[in-house]
C-alpha cells in the first residue's frame, strides 16, 4: 500500500521587499530617500515620480493602510538592511547561556566566586547552566550535592529563578539552569568590596579675619 502523498514544503518564491512593478497596492503612502514623508498618492503617481528621480519604489511596510513605500536606489536599500541586522545581532550576548561547575564539597570561598560570576552572567540577561559532578565516593550521598546546587539557586534568586527544580542527568552529574528576572525585578548587583571608596574631600572651615576681630 503506498503511503499518502505528502507535499513538501518549499520557500515561498515571494520577495521580502516588492518593488516598483510587484507592488499590488493602489495607493500607498511614500517616504523619500532619506525616509521624510511625501504623502499619500496612487500607486502610478509614487512610481512616476521614483523613475524621475532615477531611484526604486520598494515596499517597506506591507501591513500598513495604506501600505508604506519608499523611495530608494534599491542597491542601497538592500545594503542598509543588511547594516541594520549586522548591528541587531551585534547587541545581542555572543553566548545567551554560561555554564559553572560545582563540586559536593566546594568550599565557601569557591562558592562565593562561582555566585558571583552568576550573578553577572544573570545581570546581563544570560541564562546560567549550574553542573555538578559526584567523584567517587559522593555518589553514594548525593544529597551533600543536592544541598550544594539548592543554595546556590537560593542565593541566586535576587537575579534568577530556576527553570525546574535540580535532576540528575546519568549517575554522576546533576543540572539546574537558571534564568533571570526582569531587569525591574531584579536586586541592585552589590559593590565590588575590593574597589576603592570614593575619596572626601576635606572640610575646610571658612577663614575669618582675626586681625580685624582684635
Amino acid at each position: 500500500m503506498s503511503r499518502p502523498y505528502s507535499p513538501r514544503p518549499y520557500p515561498s518564491r515571494e520577495p521580502l521587499h516588492r518593488r516598483n512593478g510587484k507592488i499590488r497596492a493602489r495607493e500607498v503612502r511614500v517616504l523619500d530617500e532619506m525616509k521624510q514623508p511625501l504623502g499619500v498618492m496612487s500607486l502610478g503617481d509614487a512610481l512616476r515620480l521614483a523613475q524621475n528621480r532615477g531611484l526604486d519604489l520598494i515596499e517597506i511596510a506591507p501591513t500598513a493602510v495604506p501600505p508604506v513605500c519608499r523611495i530608494i536606489e534599491y542597491g542601497k536599500f538592500q545594503y542598509e538592511e543588511s547594516k541594520k541586522k549586522k548591528e541587531s545581532l551585534a547587541r545581542q550576548p555572543a553566548n545567551t547561556m554560561k555554564e559553572l561547575q560545582l563540586t559536593a564539597n566546594i568550599d565557601e570561598n569557591d562558592f562565593r566566586t562561582k555566585l558571583n560570576h552568576a550573578i553577572g552572567f544573570l545581570s546581563e540577561d544570560m541564562k546560567v547552566r549550574v553542573k555538578l559532578r559526584f567523584r567517587g565516593r559522593q555518589r553514594a550521598h548525593k544529597e551533600f550535592g543536592f544541598q550544594v546546587v539548592n543554595r546556590f539557586v537560593l542565593e541566586a534568586a535576587t537575579h534568577g529563578r530556576a527553570d525546574a527544580p535540580p535532576k540528575m542527568a546519568g549517575d554522576r552529574d546533576m543540572h539546574v539552569i537558571i534564568s533571570p528576572l526582569p531587569r525591574d525585578q531584579r536586586a541592585k548587583p552589590a559593590r565590588d568590596p575590593e574597589a576603592p571608596k570614593p575619596v572626601r574631600e576635606p572640610v575646610v572651615p571658612p577663614v575669618t579675619d582675626v586681625d580685624s576681630a582684635s
